[in-house]
């Protein structure tokens, strides 16, 4: 059996709640006139910076981009490669797919991930690791 790792450090409340709401409002920016689910996302960064995003829906579907992604790609676009939490907001509390956890995983699996409903209250609270065991990264590649 493997050794448990440490658990990251836990976030304030406060800056819980802060990501939760800035991921809330950032929903109305989402574009999702197929679907009508609108998602928004808040990155905090270690150096303290917080990168939103949005759900950016397409006619092609599979060229539709998630709300965490838009803010990890934005976040990585400027310079950032550590990434502290991610605040998630949807109708309902959804958590980020297999596609987006995929993506986080790449910068960290210590990741803070907050699932919040479209009001920006907060439903769930896990990391990257817990949602993607056994995690695919850059040491599974022939070097």
């Amino acid at each position: 059996m493997a050794d448990k790792l440490p658990s990251p450090p836990a976030l304030d409340p406060l800056t819980e709640a802060d990501l939760a709401a800035r991921a809330a409002q950032a929903r109305q920016w989402a574009y999702a006139p197929y679907s009508h689910y609108f998602v928004g996302a808040a990155l905090l960064t270690a150096s303290g910076r917080v990168y939103d995003g949005v759900n950016v829906e397409n006619a092609a579907y599979p060229d539709t981009i998630c709300a965490e992604r838009t803010a990890v790609f934005k976040a990585v676009s400027e310079g950032e490669r550590e990434f502290t939490a991610i605040a998630v907001s949807s109708e309902g509390g959804g958590s980020p797919c297999g596609s987006c956890r995929q993506v986080l995983s790449e910068f960290g699996l210590n990741t803070r991930v907050i699932i919040a409903d479209a009001e920006g209250n907060i439903t769930n609270r896990t990391t990257v690791r817990d949602l993607l065991p056994d995690a695919f990264g850059p040491e599974q590649l022939n070097q």
